[in-house]
């Protein structure tokens, strides 16, 4: 090289003992900035106004108690206390499609990885050259096979980080996808326990209305028969036909509504309608928790699944300001070679060492770090949305739990009064003091009351759903566990076999 008349004269060991630990310490240096994880929320509190009604409402109205600073411990939908719903739980996470897709999508951003990890190994290729040539002199041409065979070894030292930038951008990248298969998770277990819900309460309304239309049927025989015997006009006979048609709209809906859920338990399965079919839930399989646990706002930023994956985009950003940045430094490779040359050639070897250094390239590498920048910005302002949204998703929920026990309570006085009601008429009627319609009314209307109870009774158990996926459900680290159970397939969905 031009440079090498600038140097000292040294011996070439004594150039190995001094450019050895030298390109050792420039080979450590990393530029960019390293990545620190977001400084945890101040807030304390999610709704100020929502916790103190629901500490002082706790017990009353049928509110559970909630559980301050406790995290979900375990899988989240036990506290429903359902052995139905555990064992279609454990079909779809290992059934389902979205979690295999995020599964394989984790192997290959390992694998990405990987590849940008061997960057900073030494490259190995074998080369074979082959081919006639013919020399001579003095009028005698000969005409001879030649060939040669080596090795090629090629090493960047990675002088300033850019590499090894690269493989931090890449791991970022595969721990996204590590929070993405959790945030999957979270949705597939959510909507099995909603889809659950809402199959056991339209179950339940079913019964309810055809109980409800038994009523009506009765009720319009009566009339028919009162008004035969005059005793009751055409207008009382409209009036109970009107009634029964109007209520036996409440029924086709419903039934759409069961059948929807029961379908989409089977999706979220893995399977078609038609191959399998969920366990008819009802809602007396499941049972609402006496207390709701409720982490710190401070601490949500590490349990849910969606505001860890902002941030490992967060982590790539960074990294990728040290890979632009790498790019304006120089690059230091070393090469060798050598090769047999046959027939009765001998030997060729050579060592190469190149350095290259950018010198104008029209502006592109300062614009490829300024965009790197703003990218990292652009992560950062997603990672705040991500955590502001979060904060508001569990304030609703906790709103949601309020307004939903005071609408239960409403709902079960509304239901007592039916109820009661139906009880006098019905005590009345054997007294002879009231008519069979009475009765018959007053029955209507406690089915009517119990249709809006089976309604408010189910919101609260979705308002459970809401609260532990909108804190997480402990679903971090999910993939870890639950890969084993995933990959428990048969024939040709087993994953495959990948050679070395």
């Amino acid at each position: 090289m031009t440079t090498a008349r600038f140097l000292p004269y040294l011996p070439m060991g004594r150039w190995a003992l001094v450019a050895v630990p030298a390109l050792a310490l420039l080979s450590g240096c990393m530029v960019g900035p390293d990545f620190t994880r977001p400084a945890a929320l101040a807030s304390q509190h999610y709704d100020i106004g929502a916790e103190r009604r629901l500490s002082r409402d706790a017990d009353a109205n049928g509110v559970p108690h909630i559980d301050f600073d406790r995290k979900v411990d375990g899988d989240w939908w036990q506290v429903l206390g359902s052995a139905k719903l555990d064992e279609v739980m454990r079909q779809a996470i290992a059934g389902n499609l979205d979690l295999a897709a995020a599964d394989a999508t984790i192997r290959q951003a390992d694998e990405a990885v990987a590849a940008t990890r061997g960057g900073l190994a030494p490259q190995v290729d074998v080369g074979a050259r082959g081919g006639r040539q013919r020399a001579g002199g003095a009028g005698a041409l000969a005409t001879s096979n030649v060939y040669a065979v080596g090795l090629q070894v090629s090493f960047d030292f990675d002088l300033f980080g850019g590499t090894r930038r690269k493989v931090e951008e890449q791991a970022a990248l595969a721990e996204l996808q590590r929070h993405r298969f959790d945030a999957a998770y979270l949705t597939v277990t959510g909507n099995v326990a909603e889809q659950a819900l809402r199959l056991a309460s339209a179950g339940a309304q079913i019964q309810a209305v055809q109980t409800l239309l038994t009523d009506d049927r009765k009720n319009l025989e009566l009339v028919q028969t009162a008004h035969r015997y005059g005793s009751a006009t055409q207008v009382d006979v409209a009036l109970a036909t009107s009634q029964l048609a109007q209520d036996e709209t409440l029924l086709p809906p419903l039934a759409q509504q069961r059948d929807i859920a029961r379908h989409a338990l089977s999706v979220l399965a893995g399977r078609g309608p038609a191959d399998w079919v969920p366990p008819d839930f009802a809602l007396d399989d499941f049972s609402l928790p006496a207390d709701l646990p409720l982490s710190l706002p401070s601490e949500l930023a590490r349990e849910r699944p969606d505001i860890l994956e902002a941030e490992a985009q967060l982590h790539a950003a960074s990294a990728a300001i040290g890979v632009a940045t790498a790019d304006m430094y120089p690059h230091l490779q070393l090469s060798a070679s050598a090769s047999q040359i046959g027939p009765g050639g001998g030997m060729l070897w050579g060592l190469l060492g190149g350095l290259t250094a950018p010198v104008f390239h029209g502006g592109t590498l300062q614009a490829n770090r300024r965009a790197s920048i703003d990218g990292y910005d652009v992560s950062m302002a997603n990672y705040r949305q991500t955590v502001i949204v979060s904060l508001g998703q569990v304030a609703d929920v906790l709103q949601a739990i309020g307004h939903d026990g005071e609408e239960y309570a409403a709902q079960q006085h509304a239901l007592d009064a039916a109820s009661t009601s139906l009880r006098l008429n019905r005590q009345g009627y054997r007294a002879g003091e009231t008519s069979v319609l009475q009765v018959l009314d007053a029955e209507r209307t406690y089915q009517r009351a119990l249709i809006d109870h089976i309604r408010a009774t189910t919101a609260r158990y979705l308002d459970t759903v809401e609260l532990s996926m909108a804190l997480g459900g402990n679903s971090s680290g999910a993939f870890a566990r639950s890969a084993t159970g995933r990959h428990e397939r048969d024939g040709s969905e087993q994953p495959p076999v990948r050679s070395p």
